[in-house]
């Protein structure tokens, strides 16, 4: 389990300096979503070491790199503001519970059943969302506590160095890669505002993040009911979120590797990360794209990269505090639109008008229940759409074949799926009144999938016996004999009273 992954010099190396570059560019994303949940920088950066180490340790994904995510900041924001940070704690010790039961329960293969435009949606809701947390970024509180836009000169300083970090993040890897441009971008508009002595907000007039060693910390709520059925829907959501996106982040990282990890062992290993984060004053987190893209791209594919960056961002905590609070918030608010600019899926605008128009619906529908719910509610929710559309559009595709055999019976060839959501138009397509008096039922190429269709053959057999007609089903699947036989008293075709009526017998001729 704790096997690091590397048994050659060249690989510790890249696995160092890669680990190395991805806990530079954590550093400022773990402050700004810590912002975004609406905790102290030092709850983001706690989480960012702790999540990332124990991930790395206990996953199944090895190169992949996790800490505090916007995914599960967003989340977090309506429990920190009505209750207090010590029952976001309690909910991600509980989160992490919920998560580890899923890996258990074996339930990672589920993520196998997000349809593509779902994703689509999914991701396109997330930049949304973040995108729209960083808007009070440009806002001030009065003196009579109401928030107002800030004013001409302090927004055009801050909305210019927003545009000047954005800008050194998007060019400075057209020239070098040698060093993270986030981090580049930061400490150049840090030295920029301090040089200048510009005027704008700071993460230090927020907040100081100067810290030690995360304690050990229960969190300060009471352990009854109460408290339970406060953080338990916060706790699922989180847990749901933070799974969806960590599964998301690993099948991709198995593209790009083409390797495969293993979803059960991701689910507990997350579900370790977050109790033991939230029993050290940690926000929580998941598995990063982003992140995971620059250490797998730098040459990180083993577990020592995500431990490496890791360690390396406790050091920061530890020892670089005070640079740390030096940062313009303008920097991190342009390192969020990056991040945004990077997370929507822009292809999707593309191919909008030239994919069905049902996936088209659950793309945008996605991504507005992301933006106006949570993403886990939107995942569920387009899921359960798209099996719909599923439903109805192959239930229109049932059909039969219609001819007299030798024997001068009426054969009639089922095409297509018998569903729940295609027995209506099954039972329309046969009239006993009209039919000679024999027929054959051919279900050679069709598939009886699920009770409804066991009760629509049930009914039709009725029909054929009222009408004093001799019906034979021929070539039902061995899925339909179990069905059949599973059903026992539930149904009645096999228990008609006239002996030559057979039930899947395939031997009528």
């Amino acid at each position: 389990m704790f096997q690091l992954g590397c048994a050659s010099r060249v690989c510790f190396k890249n696995e160092i300096l890669s680990g190395l570059t991805v806990a530079l560019a954590l550093v400022p994303e773990a402050v700004a979503f810590a912002f975004v949940a609406g905790v102290d920088p030092l709850v983001g950066l706690y989480a960012a070491f702790m999540v990332g180490l124990l991930a790395a340790l206990f996953g199944g994904r090895p190169g992949m790199i996790s800490g505090a995510t916007g995914a599960m900041a967003v989340v977090m924001v309506a429990l920190v503001a009505e209750h207090g940070v010590e029952y976001l704690f309690a909910a991600v010790v509980l989160t992490g519970l919920l998560q580890m039961g899923a890996g258990v329960l074996r339930l990672g293969k589920f993520i196998r059943i997000v349809p593509y435009p779902v994703m689509l949606g999914f991701v396109n809701g997330l930049a949304i969302v973040i995108f729209l947390a960083q808007l009070q970024n440009f806002q001030m509180v009065s003196d009579e506590g109401a928030a107002q836009w800030l004013s001409a000169e302090p927004l055009l300083i801050f909305a210019g160095l927003v545009i000047l970090t954005m800008s050194i993040i998007h060019f400075l890897p057209k020239l070098t890669g040698a060093f993270p441009a986030s981090l580049a971008a930061i400490i150049t508009v840090s030295l920029l505002v301090f040089g200048l002595d510009l005027d704008t907000a700071t993460v230090g007039d927020l907040a100081s993040i100067k810290g030690g060693l995360p304690a050990f910390h229960i969190p300060s709520v009471p352990f009854n009911f109460d408290t339970l059925i406060i953080i338990l829907p916060y706790a699922f959501i989180l847990a749901a979120v933070g799974l969806i996106e960590s599964l998301l982040t690993l099948s991709l990282i198995d593209e790009v590797t083409n390797t495969r990890g293993r979803g059960n062992r991701e689910c507990i290993g997350q579900g370790i990360a977050n109790t033991v984060t939230g029993l050290f004053g940690g926000m929580g987190g998941c598995a990063m794209i982003g992140q995971s893209m620059i250490n797998v791209n730098s040459g990180g594919r083993q577990r020592l990269s995500g431990v490496v960056a890791a360690l390396f961002l406790l050091v920061f905590i530890l020892f670089a505090s005070p640079l740390i609070e030096r940062i313009p918030m303008a920097a991190l608010v342009g390192v969020m639109f990056i991040v945004v600019m990077a997370t929507f899926e822009w292809s999707s605008l593309r191919i909008f008008r030239k994919i069905p128009m049902a996936d088209a619906f659950v793309l945008v529908l996605v991504s507005a229940v992301t933006v106006f719910t949570d993403l886990a509610i939107a995942v569920v929710v387009g899921v359960i759409v798209s099996a719909l559309v599923f439903a109805w559009e192959h239930a229109k595709h049932i059909n039969i074949k219609t001819y007299d055999d030798e024997q001068g019976s009426r054969v009639h060839e089922l095409h297509g799926p018998l569903f729940f959501g295609s027995v209506k138009n099954f039972l329309e397509l046969f009239d006993p009144k009209e039919e000679p008096d024999d027929v054959i039922i051919e279900f050679q190429n069709s598939r009886v999938a699920d009770h409804s269709a066991i009760e629509a053959i049930d009914t039709l057999a009725e029909r054929y016996i009222r009408a004093g007609k001799k019906l034979h089903l021929r070539h039902l699947s061995e899925e339909c004999r179990k069905l059949l036989k599973k059903a026992g008293n539930l149904v009645e075709v096999n228990v008609l009273e006239d002996p030559r009526y057979h039930v899947a017998d395939d031997q009528i001729a």
